[in-house]
């Protein structure tokens, strides 16, 4: 997958070690957008974490940048894939201030959730999102996931246990039987 996705806007691919200068200027130059939502690498050491967790068997990242200019937009990533008879992963995702409010989340996402389904062979896809992050979860609402519930004080961010709304988007093909290893 190294060769990357597109879409009319955007080039979808993996981040790599040429990329963290402009990832860290993205990320810091968007820390107003991302809090108290979101909390990306801001570090070069917490950029090569980074690094080192999407290229895992069980985590896929993608940056979004712009097919004008290479400019980052967003970053997607899919997180804890387990295989077996279970198929699904945690999508986490976030905007820069570049790519805020102008349909690039919207147009990526939609994209790597396809490529998710079909190339990853995932059954479920879910995103967790914190009630208040009213454009997290109106980006959801549009590209079709399903509220499934509510989960108490999910995830530890920023020195707190937050409650989050859980999303799913499933693949409907009825034809998705095989459990992949």
């Amino acid at each position: 997958m190294s060769a990357g996705l597109f879409t009319e806007r955007l080039l979808l691919r993996p981040p790599q070690e040429s990329d963290e200068a402009a990832f860290l200027e993205a990320m810091t130059a968007s820390r107003a957008l991302h809090d108290p939502w979101i909390f990306p690498p801001l570090t070069r050491g917490a950029y090569a974490a980074y690094l080192e967790r999407v290229r895992r068997e069980d985590h896929r990242g993608f940056l979004l940048l712009a097919r004008e200019g290479g400019a980052l937009l967003g970053v997607v990533n899919f997180n804890n894939i387990i295989r077996g008879s279970f198929l699904s992963c945690s999508l986490g995702y976030y905007a820069t201030t570049l790519g805020a409010r102008q349909g690039f989340m919207l147009e990526g996402l939609r994209r790597l959730c396809l490529w998710g389904l079909e190339t990853l062979g995932l059954h479920r896809l879910e995103a967790n999102i914190q009630p208040g992050n009213a454009r997290s979860l109106a980006l959801v609402r549009r590209l079709g996931f399903r509220r499934e519930g509510y989960s108490p004080a999910f995830l530890f961010l920023n020195g707190a246990w937050r409650d989050h709304e859980r999303w799913t988007l499933v693949d409907p093909r009825p034809s998705l039987k095989r459990v992949r290893s």
